[in-house]
């Protein structure tokens, strides 16, 4: 099985936080959407052949794209990919502010079955700061026009950590999140991205990063109240009800090939990892892209920090199967101080982070890789 990222990078604004490969330049829709038809038709081979089980529209804002758009990108993987709708996940990211009763037709006239809106906070002051151009009330209503229209797997994508952001009012956007009755939710704390409005706001003093305990406990209400709401916390950053994790992003944590189209956008077939470069010239695919042969080391270790993202941990048979003993050795010598810190647990044959390890992750997985 594999997976296809669409990127779509236009946005008719900019959020304040973003450093994604993106453009407000929407007049230049038409002319991108033909050069992601070539870059279709043209690396068809790069997934030899294995059936295409997800596909996601990414960005950037797709839901920016027209009928006619759609139309002639998803005509182009019809001619190249044999698969059956049915029988796939496929998902479009979209702003809350495009599902309208005017462009809800455009979406279920296609085959998209899993919707991802970027709501990030049901806070209009929050909703603010992040230059976002929904309010709070148009996230809600997007949600129910979605439902409305017979959609039942709808995640959204939440932030914290945000300046000013407090335990009160992240638990309201929680629970408007779970009052909803979303299937998943997608969670990240904020960062500050050199270059972007937020980072500059931050290093002039106009606003205050909140403090390392903050974050701590804001991650632990968003573990405890949706673990309460019947959500299952399967990777660090995501929360399904049963049956609905995303089965795109889960392919990445897995190791599955994927190719990505469009502008910066990434692909991995097993042996290297190529990216698209980051321009809207409607040779983006065929200049100025870049390609990484994995070595051993760099497959471990990409292993190591795919598979302990997953709260279902790393499988040490497979970690043997595909590295040797000698590695399986290795990670294990290396995991043993945080074993016994109750950072990690090794049980039936998988080494996991405890909800303890959670917070320290990244030096975790620093140890433990090459």
């Amino acid at each position: 099985m594999a997976g296809i990222y669409i990127h779509i990078p236009f946005c008719k604004r900019r959020c304040s936080y973003c450093d994604f490969f993106s453009s407000t330049e929407t007049g230049r829709k038409e002319r991108y959407v033909v050069a992601l038809c070539n870059e279709l038709n043209h690396r068809k081979d790069y997934l030899q052949g294995q059936s295409v089980e997800t596909i996601f529209f990414g960005g950037g804002t797709p839901s920016v794209l027209s009928f006619p758009d759609f139309g002639k990108i998803l005509d182009t993987l019809y001619s190249v990919y044999d698969y059956d709708d049915a029988d796939r996940e496929v998902t479009l990211e979209a702003n809350p502010d495009d599902i309208t009763q005017d462009y809800l037709p455009t979406v279920k006239f296609f085959p998209f079955n899993r919707i991802s809106l970027g709501v990030q906070s049901f806070n209009d002051r929050e909703l603010k700061l992040l230059n976002r151009r929904h309010n709070a009330q148009s996230a809600v209503q997007a949600v129910k026009l979605l439902q409305q229209a017979r959609y039942n797997n709808i995640s959204i994508d939440l932030m914290f950590g945000l300046p000013e952001q407090d335990i009160n009012t992240w638990t309201v956007t929680l629970r408007q999140a779970i009052d909803l009755q979303v299937q998943h939710i997608s969670a990240y704390h904020l960062t500050y991205e050199e270059g972007t409005p937020l980072y500059k706001q931050l290093k002039e003093g106009s606003i205050t990063s909140i403090d390392e305990e903050m974050s701590r406990r804001m991650f632990e209400v968003l573990m405890d109240t949706l673990a309460d709401a019947g959500f299952e916390h399967y990777e660090i950053s995501n929360f399904a009800r049963p049956g609905f994790q995303s089965r795109h992003n889960t392919s990445y944590w897995n190791g599955t090939h994927y190719l990505g189209v469009g502008a910066s956008a990434h692909s991995y077939n097993g042996v290297s990892r190529r990216w698209n470069s980051n321009t809207l010239a409607p040779n983006y695919w065929t200049s100025g892209f870049k390609i990484e042969v994995l070595d051993e080391k760099m497959k471990y270790n990409d292993f190591v920090i795919t598979r302990l993202r997953m709260m279902k941990g790393m499988d040490l048979s497979e970690l043997t199967t595909l590295f040797g003993d000698s590695l399986k050795a290795y990670c294990l010598k290396q995991a043993e101080k945080h074993i016994a810190g109750g950072l990690l647990q090794l049980e039936n044959n998988r080494l996991r982070l405890t909800r303890k390890g959670i917070f320290v992750s990244d030096g975790i997985m620093r140890d433990l890789i090459l």
